[in-house]
């Protein structure tokens, strides 16, 4: 079990990036969040198996089809015990 922190800058808001992280999220398994910031960015936690995960940030490193991400951070974190589901957050703003 991993988890990673994400952010991703570049195109990303309003090209339907959360929903694609969730939809991405809900096929691999994984558990976690997405969010907007108010800097454009967007954010998000995920967590699962090693091998899911990894397709996951690759997934995210090329966004949906009208994303552009120019810049993706990523950290490992300690794994949350008990998260059962990918969600959306509200907005940093």
């Amino acid at each position: 079990m991993v988890r990673f922190y994400i952010r991703v800058s570049g195109r990303v808001q309003g090209v339907g990036f959360r929903w694609f992280t969730s939809m991405t999220a809900s096929r691999l398994d994984l558990t976690g969040w997405v969010r907007n910031r108010e800097d454009g960015d967007v954010e998000m936690e995920v967590q699962g198996d090693e091998g899911p995960v990894e397709e996951f940030i690759q997934a995210v490193s090329q966004g949906p089809r009208y994303a552009i991400v120019e810049d993706m951070e990523r950290k490992k974190l300690t794994p949350e015990p008990g998260e059962r589901s990918f969600h959306e957050r509200g907005s940093l703003w």
